[in-house]
């Protein structure tokens, strides 16, 4: 199965970038992380919404139709590993091919990409910058697969 986070911004510190890779690297095989970052929307005065729209505009393109659409958001329902492995499970299940998983901007989620989403998941009831959910997520993610996988990574 194909996991694809779909994030807004280009340009990450080194420790975003290496973070991500590390975990990306372990996922292969049966699972495998890709990432596509998709451009900040120009951020002019007070009003951040219209930047957001085209983030959400953007992300809407790169969306896979087949794929199960992910919302990360704060309002989201939180996962412990075991139900995140057994949601990866079930849409494998299922005969889902790849799961999308969106991560927005410094402002949020676009409201239309939000309208897409299948699920929403929550990492944390802390706002949290959107470089660190990509770690946080590829993290999450190899966990989930090492359970399933009934590797010695996580320990309960």
């Amino acid at each position: 199965m194909l996991l694809r986070l779909l994030a807004a911004g280009t340009r990450m510190p080194d420790w975003v970038n290496d973070g991500y890779a590390e975990y990306a690297s372990r996922l292969k095989h049966d699972y495998k992380l890709e990432l596509k970052e998709i451009p900040l929307g120009q951020r002019t005065g007070v009003d951040t919404s219209r930047a957001v729209e085209k983030e959400g505009e953007r992300m809407l393109t790169l969306l896979d139709p087949r794929a199960y659409i992910v919302a990360l958001q704060v309002t989201g329902r939180a996962m412990t590993t075991e139900e995140l492995a057994r949601f990866l499970e079930t849409r494998a299940n299922q005969g889902t091919s790849a799961i999308d998983f969106c991560i927005g901007g410094p402002d949020g989620i676009a409201p239309s990409v939000d309208a897409r989403a299948h699920y929403r998941w929550s990492l944390s009831t802390l706002t949290l910058p959107h470089g660190l959910v990509r770690v946080i997520a590829a993290e999450a993610l190899y966990r989930a697969v090492s359970v399933i996988k009934r590797l010695p990574y996580h320990r309960q």
